[in-house]
């Protein structure tokens, strides 16, 4: 049978997860059709959900359509989850973009397109919510080409628009001139059949290449109706079944498959949501997972602050990546204890999950988001995330509930790992990073209703970075003043490519110090760079290691370990963060605010008025036309537009944002608390770690 992952994506209240109920309700999975506004339906099964009518998490739900099963994925709307529908796009095979007949083409409408058609995901169109006054036809099609994608194919016509009567109903042979003419231009052999027989071109042919052309992302077929009456819903069905690729993979080839959903069951087990691409997975096999590049090298033992290091040389004369810096992931393993795929709107248990099919599978308890299991794609899509670029501290109501806010935080920020936690252990407070306003509402309400945690929040601020201003360099030495510890580390800190991460290299030669001791100084400055000289991350730059050294392992007349006498990885931990900071600040750093691109699309007779609020906000616009902005704007100032927005264009300004780079900041340099016992005070970093001076 054929096997096809599907996603639902949409701009919030276009009528996403009611076309999910619709296509349930024609399978035969539900009896009844669930209403978002009821809080009934399938796919929202969140309480919180339920509550506020949108969807939060991706929810998978299964239906078959003749010889085709169909793993449905209903995907949040909010750009606000923007991070949630990327996770999903990675394992679909085809997409269904709805947009609604009223509203049009929206903001989140076109930041969905652009992803899908980079991807190059499969899309079909089902334009929505026909019955209701204002739908229109013609003008959707024309925004769909002018705004989505040039190569859009309509599929039938539609009658009785705006009313409970309308309807849809498919092209037959006779109505398809309009295919041909966009079909050719992306098919040579069609242009050339359609050249030779002088625009005669049989419905099969046309319909065969529209398939074709439709599987490799290349047209997009728009098929219109209403999720709410059910028209137009069995073509949109028939055009699943026909026109999108099935799932490919070999079940009985090497285990291929990729995470992109984890949850916790009512025991607080661990339940991780996996599409295999290749292979067989069963109950009871032991799997290995990792994300990013794996590391298969031993040093997973790696000695504690108090065991003392292997002095052999070991690992030291192999190049196994770091050279470049670019550190490897270590392979991570688990045992699978169940396994459910899912069927007819549900999931059951089964003893295997094969190639194609998405499972959840029980057991991986270190396993997370994105993980890669067994081997990696070939060719895969590259993830694609915006970094959050706000901020903000959570604050309990009750100061008894710090301990059990933090693990409630860090299981939310499993389920999201987008969610970052900074724990301040000065001042003993968490601070989480977030996409938007909603989202932090979002994060509140969760955490009173699943864990019965009442908070507040602090102001939110934007999270900059930094990146060094040139190059510097420093080296403490081993028994030699002022170094405290049992290690020499030698570091030079200079500006690297931008997008470019945190580079880390070796002028030493590998050798030179054993395995465990290399991975730590590498973790140790990694970490370190999460606070820069004002206390943001440190980016875009490369870090050599330009010396070491370490005294090998002492024992006792008796064979008792003296670690007074033999370096261990604690003394490279507690050392690295002092000689890093000094090299950094030698270096100097540029503090960058995050910028978005703006789309701003208002009534012309308004753009006089919104100009000099962007001015004030510190827009830049790029492109102006008379209905039309584009340019940047800082991200702190993105809210605040969205706000005044509707006053200034009469409800009528459509705003489409989206992080675009970093500038650097402009006036007063912002400065982020520390949360550790910062290295660039010597006295007090040493008084806090080795409790002397």
């Amino acid at each position: 049978m054929r096997m096809l992952n599907l996603g639902i994506l949409a701009h919030v209240d276009a009528g996403k997860t009611s076309l999910t109920e619709r296509l349930l309700y024609a399978a035969g999975v539900i009896d009844a059709v669930g209403s978002v506004d009821d809080g009934n339906t399938q796919t929202d099964s969140l309480d919180l959900e339920r509550q506020r009518g949108i969807t939060i998490k991706s929810a998978v739900v299964s239906f078959a359509v003749g010889d085709t099963t169909v793993n449905l994925i209903d995907t949040p709307g909010h750009p606000d989850f923007i991070a949630e529908v990327e996770r999903v796009l990675s394992v679909l095979d085809g997409a269904v973009l709805v947009v609604s007949a009223v509203e049009g083409v929206q903001a989140q409408t076109r930041v969905l397109m652009r992803t899908l058609r980079r991807l190059g995901i499969p899309t079909l169109v089902f334009v929505n919510k026909i019955d209701r006054r204002g739908a229109r036809y013609d003008g959707i099609l024309r925004d769909l080409a002018a705004k989505l994608a040039p190569a859009v194919v309509a599929m039938g016509a539609t009658t009785a628009l705006g009313t409970r009567d309308a309807s849809f109903a498919p092209y037959e042979a006779a109505f398809i001139d309009g295919w041909a003419d966009v079909l050719a231009e992306r098919g040579e052999a069609l242009l050339a059949a359609y050249v030779a027989d002088e625009g005669s071109i049989s419905y099969a042919r046309l319909r065969a290449e529209l398939a074709a052309q439709t599987g490799q992302g290349l047209v997009h077929p728009v098929y219109f109706g209403s999720a709410i009456t059910g028209a137009g819903v069995d073509a949109l069905i028939d055009g699943i079944r026909e026109l999108l690729p099935a799932a490919e993979g070999d079940r009985e080839g090497p285990v291929s498959g990729t995470v992109f959903k984890v949850e916790r069951g009512p025991a607080g087990e661990k339940i991780a949501y996996a599409r295999l691409f290749s292979g067989a997975i069963h109950a009871r096999d032991r799997l290995r997972f990792h994300t990013g590049p794996a590391d298969d090298s031993p040093g997973d033992d790696s000695p504690a602050d108090d065991s003392p290091a292997d002095d052999s040389p070991g690992d030291g004369g192999r190049d196994d990546g770091r050279r470049e810096g670019r550190g490897r992931e270590p392979v991570r393993s688990g045992k699978v204890t169940a396994i459910s795929v899912f069927d007819q709107g549900t999931d059951v248990r089964r003893p295997s999950a094969g190639a194609g099919e998405i499972a959840r599978l029980w057991g991986l308890a270190d396993v997370r988001i994105g993980d890669t299991i067994g081997l990696p794609r070939k060719a895969a899509p590259r993830a694609h995330f915006a970094p959050p670029t706000l901020e903000t501290v959570v604050v309990p109501c009750r100061p008894s509930d710090k301990g059990a806010l933090h693990l409630a935080l860090a299981h939310l920020a499993e389920q999201d790992p987008l969610i970052g936690l900074r724990q301040d252990d000065v001042r003993q407070e968490v601070s989480v990073s977030l996409y938007g306003e909603v989202q932090k509402e979002v994060v509140q309400a969760t955490l009173a209703n699943d864990f019965g945690i009442d908070v507040t929040f602090r102001e939110t601020t934007t999270i900059c970075v930094e990146r060094p201003a040139g190059e510097g360099a420093a080296v403490e030495v081993i028994a030699k003043a002022p170094n405290p510890f049992l290690a020499t580390v030698g570091l030079r800190v200079e500006p690297g490519p931008c997008g470019g991460g945190v580079d880390f290299r070796l002028e030493v030669e590998l050798g030179s110090l054993p395995f465990a001791f290399m991975r730590t100084i590498e973790e140790t400055v990694r970490e370190s760079l999460l606070q820069g000289l004002h206390g943001w991350e440190v980016t875009d730059c490369v870090v050599t290691l330009t010396h070491s050294g370490y005294y090998a392992r002492q024992s006792h007349s008796g064979g008792v370990f003296d670690k007074s006498m033999s370096s261990t990885a604690g003394d490279f931990r507690n050392l690295v963060p002092l000689v890093l900071m000094a090299a950094l600040k030698q270096a100097g750093t540029t503090v960058f605010e995050p910028m978005h691109r703006f789309r701003l699309e208002l009534p012309a007779d308004t753009l006089g008025p919104v100009l000099p609020v962007l001015a004030r906000l510190g827009a830049v616009p790029r492109t102006q036309a008379t209905e039309l902005v584009e340019g940047e704007i800082p991200a702190a100032r993105v809210h605040e537009l969205e706000q005044l927005l509707p006053g200034l264009t009469r409800g009528e300004g459509v705003l489409e944002c989206g992080f675009g780079r970093y500038q650097p900041v402009r006036g007063p340099i912002p400065e982020r608390p520390r949360t550790d016992h910062n290295p660039l005070d010597r006295k007090e970093y040493l008084l806090h770690v080795v409790r002397r001076v």
